[in-house]
């Protein structure tokens, strides 16, 4: 195998942490990019030194926008920036980490952003592989917890098939150290959920008591029912199921 040197846009977050630990474990030389870092992908300060010598750069940043606007100029500052940074670096690979049915689904700020990407990226300077992704195994509880107020939380009854986080990171890895491959096939976990029942399962594993009321709201529509976020044809079955994921909830209690 040959070490590579590969930086990771997002490093300090989730996935982006996820992905460093699976690249350093194969070897891999790994720089980290974040604002707390010292790097800052919407003004660009930071990026040339820290993109010198890399061979592949995997996006895994992330942003906490509500409105639409807001998050594909925040999305397409930061891809503009690292796109520019690696085509005077002589990067040769950009792995993008996207979301499973964003194309299908409109009014979601968050899913705007990732789109501009998309568009950004597939347009761009550097050859690519964008990784759509499906929703997490916490989803289903981060949602819970934007809207819990006095122990009742609204869900909207998404049907989702949640993958492990660590899951994608591996993909991410394994993609970042081969040759662009364009669009991947959606990342998935190996069974489509419901998402109220989730949260259920998720709050019940970690001992708490949440009333759950299902309903659509301004983040899900009803245009999102259905089978809108579930896969499409070919898709990547990780391995991880969510009754292991809840397993480890319940253990770490």
């Amino acid at each position: 195998m040959r070490i590579m040197r590969i930086a990771v846009a997002g490093a300090t977050g989730n996935i982006g942490a996820l992905t460093v630990a699976a690249l350093e474990r194969a070897g891999h030389e790994v720089v980290r990019i974040s604002r707390s870092l010292g790097v800052d992908l919407v003004t660009g300060d930071g990026l040339d030194d820290a993109l010198a010598g890399v061979e592949a750069v995997v996006d895994a940043i992330n942003c906490t926008a509500t409105d639409p606007a807001e998050a594909v100029a925040y999305f397409g500052a930061a891809t503009r920036n690292l796109l520019a940074a690696e085509e005077r670096a002589g990067v040769r690979h950009h792995v993008l980490l996207s979301i499973a049915g964003i194309h299908r689904l409109e009014g979601n700020a968050h899913y705007a952003g990732k789109r501009e990407q998309e568009r950004l990226v597939a347009a761009g300077p550097v050859p690519w592989t964008i990784v759509p992704a499906a929703q997490f195994h916490d989803f289903a509880a981060t949602v819970a917890g934007w809207t819990e107020r006095d122990g009742v939380a609204e869900v909207p009854p998404l049907l989702v098939q949640p993958v492990a986080p660590a899951d994608v990171a591996d993909v991410l890895a394994g993609i970042a150290t081969g040759g662009p491959q364009g669009h991947h096939p959606d990342v998935v976990g190996p069974e489509p959920q419901d998402l109220v029942d989730m949260a259920r399962r998720t709050h019940e594993a970690r001992g708490r008591t949440v009333k759950l009321v299902p309903t659509w709201s301004a983040l899900f529509g009803p245009e999102a029912a259905g089978n809108v976020l579930l896969p499409g044809e070919g898709a990547h079955i990780a391995p991880t199921t969510f009754d292991e994921w809840l397993a480890e909830q319940r253990q770490g209690r």
